[in-house]
């Protein structure tokens, strides 16, 4: 396999065929190894171009087992995190998933590919413009979008089958919560930051809620605002 170093110097035709390849090997080696194996999340995964959602000067690591600077302190997360929040959902075509962060845009993609009805929220506001643009770019169609505090979640659409929040708050948001439908799953990564976060996965049943801490993770601070962390 051609370097990833290498690939920004290839003519389009051959670029293209280096990342679908890197696409491939992704999914063999950073998602399927690791225990992933819903089909359908491993297609939309070959189908993302992860590329497209990375700034230009990392786009040699954009298939890389790492997470990646999108600007504004935020990142894209690692792909074996994005498929493993996406998996555990247990998502069906036409959910409606509130996403929480939408930063470059890249799970909103996965989530779209999967047949969802997307409903996503980014605080910093050049980023939602970058996402939205990019989504529509590559033809995605059924997704909301909007620049906003994501901690209180989009109440004119709930309920939401799923939220998947993807910025660290301190605590549960209680306006997430009270946003998931009856049967419905959230996974939201909770804890300080600099501190140890777990991702946690909450389970609506019969109007109660189960919370069970899933895996440790590291990902940047839900904020307000005016930059404070929940």
């Amino acid at each position: 396999m051609i370097s990833l170093l290498a690939v920004l110097s290839l003519p389009d035709t051959d670029q293209t065929s280096q990342f679908r390849e890197n696409r491939e090997e992704m999914v063999r080696s950073q998602l399927a190894s690791r225990g992933i194996k819903d089909d359908k999340l491993l297609d939309a995964f070959r189908k993302v171009p992860r590329h497209s959602f990375v700034p230009e000067e990392y786009l040699r690591f954009a298939y890389a087992d790492q997470p990646l600077p999108i600007g504004y302190g935020q990142t894209i997360s690692q792909p074996y995190v994005v498929a493993f929040m996406t998996e555990i959902l247990e998502l069906r075509p036409g959910d409606k998933v509130l996403e929480i962060g939408t930063g470059s845009g890249y799970q909103a993609a996965i989530l779209l590919e999967m047949e969802a009805e997307v409903y996503t929220i980014e605080i910093v506001k050049p980023l939602c413009l970058r996402a939205e643009s990019i989504l529509k770019q590559l033809g995605y169609k059924q997704f909301h979008i909007k620049a906003g505090d994501g901690y209180q979640g989009w109440s004119e659409y709930a309920p939401f089958k799923a939220v998947l929040v993807t910025c660290s708050p301190t605590e549960i948001p209680p306006p997430l919560v009270s946003q998931l439908a009856e049967g419905g799953r959230m996974i939201i990564p909770v804890g300080k930051d600099g501190f140890v976060q777990h991702l946690v996965l909450l389970e609506k049943e019969k109007g109660k809620i189960r919370e069970k801490k899933v895996m440790p993770v590291r990902f940047v601070p839900m904020v307000n605002e005016k930059d404070k962390q929940y």
